[in-house]
């Protein structure tokens, strides 16, 4: 089971630098391009949209959605652009450079967190200064 998991992660891995490839490749169309930069900057940024320390839901995103959205992507690649990026993920990962890190996309990510708790305290912020204030 656990050789099955490994092999799992493995190719996950594989897929989201095959995708990154696939995002500066010249022949690849417009639309899985556009999702394929939304995924990759996800797959390379150091912040989850969803931390990990949320039980259950901090994996999620890791587990499911990651690599369903990876897979579908890949599932819109033309085929000879598909093998090419295949191939320079597999040669960027056997050289073992560093994992590029997207900084753009972990800037999106608080942004977003950011947005979400600053409309919960537009929303809720004065009731909750009362009940802090009453208890």
């Amino acid at each position: 089971m656990w050789e099955r998991i490994n092999r799992w992660a493995r190719n996950l891995v594989n897929d989201g630098f095959t995708l990154w490839f696939c995002c500066q490749h010249p022949q690849m169309p417009l639309v899985p391009k556009i999702l394929a930069v939304l995924v990759v900057g996800y797959f390379l940024s150091p912040i989850d949209l969803i931390p990990d320390f949320i039980p259950v839901l901090g994996y999620l995103d890791e587990l499911i959605l990651l690599p369903g959205c990876i897979y579908l992507i890949l599932k819109m690649v033309p085929e000879p652009v598909l093998a090419e990026c295949r191939a320079k993920a597999k040669a960027w990962l056997a050289e073992h450079k560093p994992t590029p890190r997207s900084i753009t996309a972990a800037v999106v990510i608080m942004l977003l967190w950011m947005t979400f708790f600053g409309t919960l305290w537009t929303h809720w912020g004065d009731e909750l200064l009362k009940w802090l204030a009453t208890h």
